[in-house]
């Protein structure tokens, strides 16, 4: 079976400096296109590629020899070319949040099952093996029953001119870096969350909010609490607190391809840092996409839709909690 033959549309920060040099490394990926509304920026940006540029969406979509389509584009603008991408025929990979509405959300996730084509919302962290290991440590009860977790993803003050601060575009703390500890939240507490409070602050001059909490827990009462910011010093950890111990985890969700994981473990007898490989995590992100088209969209059951919709869920609940 041939690689996967993707087609861009737009030339996000996130496509230019992780995700076109993943997909050209990768042997079941070859990028046939890419699309921009800058004729001249599409062609300046294909070239090292090889590929075709396009000055139209579109065009891209329309492109038979496209089989999958990769969006990195606004998050106000995903929901149109993600259907637009689903209407065509195309298999779609779309930057987080897949929207920032969860009725949309699940409009687009329907639309692929009922089309039977695969639909992934990109965030990448999950596929990183980091995580593996310490869902292996809370399995094997290293710091006995869980009892609380904390998360934290803020980074420093992005230019006026960044997207991040436009409302109109989907911008916020909320929708860029507080899907990360919401989604970490997920993975190792489970679907079962409710949200108890939110609370949310703009800065200086800003339409949108640049730092954010929310406190959620599970039907067995255990707490998460999250917190994210766009003004911050960088911060990209989680904490999982048991009645034994504590599992704390350090660059948890943007570590580079070459950064070695160090999980520390902290018990009543002692202090241990777990010292892992690297591993590259947008490498890891697309081999699960490619393997995903290729077994077919049912052949996960809907497992990944099902906590795309809940992350959707919860962020709408801490959306509104938080006014």
């Amino acid at each position: 079976m041939g690689p996967l033959r993707i087609g861009v549309l737009g030339c996000a920060d996130i496509a230019r400096r992780r995700m076109l040099p993943a997909m050209a490394a990768s042997a079941d990926m070859e990028i046939a296109c890419l699309a921009s509304r800058d004729p001249r920026r599409a062609r300046d940006i294909a070239r090292p590629y090889g590929c075709r540029a396009y000055g139209d969406y579109q065009q891209a979509l329309d492109d038979p020899d496209v089989d999958v389509v990769y969006v990195p584009l606004p998050a106000s603008l995903h929901a149109r070319w993600t259907e637009a991408a689903l209407t065509a025929g195309k298999h779609v990979l779309a930057e987080k949040p897949l929207t920032t509405d969860r009725a949309e959300t699940a409009a687009l996730l329907d639309a692929a099952q009922a089309r039977g084509l695969v639909l992934r919302e990109n965030v990448m962290f999950v596929h990183h093996s980091q995580h593996r290991t310490v869902r292996d440590l809370l399995t094997k009860g290293v710091i006995g029953e869980l009892r609380s977790m904390r998360a934290e993803f803020t980074i420093p003050l992005r230019p006026d001119g960044d997207i991040r601060h436009c409302r109109e575009l989907g911008g916020g703390a909320l929708w860029d870096t507080g899907v990360y500890p919401v989604r970490a939240a997920l993975h190792f507490l489970g679907p079962r969350l409710s949200v108890l409070g939110a609370a949310s602050a703009n800065g200086a001059g800003k339409d949108v909010d640049t730092a954010g909490a929310a406190l959620l827990h599970t039907p067995d009462g255990v707490t998460a609490h999250l917190s994210f910011g766009l003004d911050h010093g960088y911060r990209s950890l989680y904490e999982l607190t048991g009645s034994q111990g504590r599992i704390t985890l350090d660059r948890a969700f943007t570590p580079s391809a070459n950064h070695a994981p160090a999980v520390r473990v902290e018990r009543p007898e002692g202090t241990e840092e777990l010292f892992l490989p690297p591993d590259d995590q947008v490498a890891r992100a697309l081999d699960a996409f490619v393997a995903a088209v290729r077994a077919g969209a049912g052949s996960d059951s809907g497992s990944a839709a099902s906590t795309c919709l809940r992350q959707a869920e919860l962020l709408d609940e801490i959306a509104v909690a938080s006014t």
